[in-house]
Formats: structure tokens, sequence, C-alpha cells
């Protein structure tokens, strides 16, 4: 089974609202540019990696562990290491140039670890 693309920008929209969130109050980030550059990338990052998944018709990265409490996929794990990159790439180049590499990551392991729990947990 393959997800549809309504749950895929549900799922995006979600990602988008909660990156943000997680970095002003998990990290203190203050910077508009880089709450909303994190959060487009983040976001965009959920549609480009499930928009592979459904043209290849990968159906098999859906399947759920078996861990009630942590029903992680393939196909979650991917979205969280795809906003991890694209957020890592935007902050690197673009929201955070004068900060250093070790922040930059810091960002964008939050916008992944939270687009992969949205991912797990809400839809």
């Amino acid at each position: 089974m393959v997800i549809e693309w309504g749950t895929v920008l549900y799922g995006a929209a979600l990602t988008a609202l909660f990156v943000p969130i997680a970095l002003r109050f998990g990290l203190g980030e203050r910077e508009g540019i880089v709450l909303i550059s994190s959060a487009l990338a983040a976001g965009l990052a959920a549609i480009g990696w499930n928009a592979v998944l459904i043209d290849a018709g990968a159906g098999g990265f859906f399947v759920d562990a078996p861990i009630a409490v942590f029903p992680a996929s393939w196909q979650d794990t991917g979205t969280g290491v795809w906003a991890f990159a694209a957020t890592a790439a935007v902050c690197g180049v673009i929201a955070t140039p004068g900060r250093s590499a070790a922040q930059a990551t810091r960002l964008a392991a939050v916008a992944g670890l939270v687009a992969f729990l949205v991912d797990i947990y809400l839809y």
C-alpha cells in the first residue's frame, strides 16, 4: 500500500507547523528567517521523499515496526533523513551563513527528528 497525496500534504503541513515550534522552544531559536526556512525545507522534504515512494510504487516502505509504542517504518525514517538533509542545506547556505556548522547541524537534527516523529505518530 502506498500513501495518498492528501495524507502526504497533511503530514508535510504538520511538519512545517511543528518544526519552528520545536526550534523555538527546544533550541531557543528566534530568527524568523531560520524558523521559516527550516519549516519550509522540512515540509518540502517530506513531500519530496513521499513523491519518490509514490512514483516508485514502494509499498514495502510503509510497513510499521511491530512495536506498539514506536511503530516506525522505512518511510518514516526516510522522511526524517530527507528533512534533516534539506534543512542542513538551507540553514548552512541561506539561513545561518554566519553561524558554525555545528549550529546549523543542530537545527537540522531537530527538524529531522520532528519530521520523523510527526510521520510516525500523526499520519
